[in-house]
């Protein structure tokens, strides 16, 4: 049977009703998509506050809350367009996985520290919450290092690791003014270095030429951070005898350290026994370094004298 012209115009018009149908199909149902995704969102808005909140209790100060809402809000929007409801999950524990893995990959992009370092970081913590909860005290640096089987150069390298990851965000800094205005400037010029060196290394020289007993209760105490019931029974005296001895410690500390850079503020006494041990003490102090030693950084820390570090904290 012929069909002729006519009909095969009328095949192809067919054809063409069909495409333009399924077409408008797929935009309908795009359409209903995108509605439904908007809808979802919008639902869901307090739960990407909520997540932010959780996460923000657990990280540093620092860290911008409106860039972690930033990215909570990604997270959200790729929930919504990847959830299936046929999947049988409802879409809050869904959503929920979604927007703090953006939290996580967020906090990642910024985190100056890699994963090795954070890990060991963790390490170290729980080692030292552990050693507190046991010793009922906080555990010093060797006694951290020791349970991790380390040294204490491996300790302070991964301390000094983590450190150096933590950024500051001028941002969130609740100053007005510009950045010049907030960061703190030094007025300190060439001599005050100097003199600060000097003053650190006469610290140094003045706990080391401590008398023995007195010398202990000082690096234990400041350095060690040991209470003062450690220092009474290692020593064999009583708590109020050791805050005697760190008292007595510390001013024979500043007299020696004024004794060499401002003789006016130590109080002369009268000649005795007492007198000559203190004129035979400064002058260990004094005799301790040459003037060259004392200005070379390494001349003002605790190492010369215990292992320990910078000592400028009792200056």
């Amino acid at each position: 049977m012929d069909m002729g012209p006519a009909s095969a115009d009328s095949g192809e018009s067919v054809t063409k009703r069909a495409a333009l149908v399924g077409q408008g199909e797929r935009a309908m149902t795009e359409g209903q998509r995108a509605k439904t995704e908007e809808q979802l969102v919008r639902a869901h808005l307090a739960l990407v506050n909520y997540i932010v909140a959780e996460t923000a209790s657990r990280i540093p100060r620092h860290v911008c809350r409106d860039d972690l809402i930033s990215a909570g809000m990604a997270g959200l929007a790729q929930a919504a367009r990847s959830y299936d409801p046929e999947r049988g999950i409802t879409f809050q524990p869904f959503a929920s996985a979604r927007i703090r893995g953006a939290l996580l990959d967020e906090l990642r992009s910024r985190d100056w520290a890699s994963r090795s370092v954070r890990a060991k970081a963790r390490d170290v913590q729980q080692v030292t919450d552990h050693l507190t909860a046991r010793l009922g005290r906080q555990p010093s640096r060797t006694e951290v290092a020791t349970a991790m089987g380390a040294t204490q150069g491996e300790l302070e390298a991964i301390n000094s690791d983590v450190n150096r990851a933590h950024v500051l965000n001028l941002d969130a800094l609740p100053i007005d003014g510009n950045a010049e205005d907030v960061l703190l400037a030094s007025d300190s010029g060439p001599d005050d270095d100097v003199l600060g060196r000097e003053k650190r290394s006469y610290l140094v020289a003045a706990v080391e030429h401590l008398p023995e007993r007195l010398r202990r209760v000082v690096i234990g105490y400041f350095f060690e951070e040991l209470p003062l019931q450690v220092l009474a029974e290692q020593l064999g005296v009583t708590d109020s005898r050791i805050s005697q001895m760190r008292a007595e410690a510390l001013l024979l500390l500043k007299d020696a350290i004024n004794s060499q850079l401002d003789p006016e503020l130590v109080i002369n006494e009268n000649q005795g026994r007492v007198a000559k041990r203190k004129c035979a003490y400064y002058a260990a102090v004094a005799a301790h370094d040459d003037y060259k030693r004392r200005l070379e950084p390494e001349a003002g820390q605790l190492s010369t004298i215990a292992g320990r570090q910078a000592v400028a904290a009792l200056a």
